[in-house]
């Protein structure tokens, strides 16, 4: 590890040279910007708890619009403008079945995510 001892450069603190490989390296890991954006829309999106709560439920069974209103004391239309955000997302994904649309989830990367903050959160309460 090499660090440069320059008055130009600058430093964390008076005495502390910046540590240049290391910087390299990281840098080399740092998400581009493009991708960091798309990152904070995606979970900006996932920050709405109903939708959150949609998802916990079809991670166990796909379910039509009326029965996702009905568990989550919803009206169809809030759920299905919920709905309708996942979708874009690609996070649910729907079939028709007679007047019906079943509702199934799509992305089991999402199911794993909510899964490990589901439990750090279950683990923070427990550790108050």
């Amino acid at each position: 590890m090499s660090t440069i001892k320059s008055p130009n450069l600058p430093t964390c603190q008076p005495v502390h040279p910046i540590e240049t490989d290391n910087i390299d390296i990281l840098r080399e890991k740092i998400v581009d910007l493009e991708k960091a954006q798309r990152m904070a829309e995606f979970f900006s999106l996932l920050g709405d708890a109903n939708r959150l709560r949609i998802l916990s439920i079809l991670a166990q069974e796909e379910l039509c619009v009326c029965d996702l209103a009905v568990l989550l004391n919803m009206s169809e239309s809030a759920v299905s403008h919920q709905l309708r955000t996942l979708r874009s997302l690609r996070l649910v994904s729907y079939e028709k079945r007679g007047r019906k649309v079943y509702y199934c989830l799509e992305d089991h990367h999402v199911l794993d995510l909510y899964t490990s903050v589901a439990e750090h959160l279950d683990e923070t309460i427990k550790a108050d």
